[in-house]
């Protein structure tokens, strides 16, 4: 069983974000035998919002273990990184196309950060 974290754009979970940290939803998918046995979505009220803690604290807390995203920076790889999160990089436009690629094994390890100017 893993979970699986994705940030999205809308409250359905199902477009990929294209600005990690300010991505306003994050969806989550509990996979079991290749299967999506449990799924939801829950607001982004880190520090990037007005709240408490990073992404990567929130996700932690939220019990992920593998998150999905087209980009980021690399403090918060870094910061997966020490909380044995794996980072993959989503390669298409919808969470659910990017949840079957990582079922299939499709997709590789994010290890460089964004290098251009705004925030993931």
């Amino acid at each position: 069983m893993v979970k699986l974290v994705i940030p999205v754009e809308d409250k359905a979970g199902e477009t990929l974000s294209a600005h990690f940290g300010r991505a306003p939803y994050f969806a989550w998918f509990v996979v079991e035998s290749g299967k999506v046995v449990e799924r939801g979505v829950v607001p982004n009220d880190s520090d990037h919002f007005g709240g408490t803690g990073s992404p990567p604290e929130k996700i932690k807390i939220l019990g992920g273990d593998v998150v999905i995203s087209s980009g980021m920076g690399m403090k918060a790889i870094q910061l997966f990184q020490d909380f044995e999160i794996a980072v993959l990089q989503g390669t298409r436009p919808g969470s659910l196309e990017n949840l079957e690629l990582f079922i299939t094994g499709e997709l590789r390890e994010l290890t460089q950060g964004c290098l251009h100017g705004h925030e993931h």
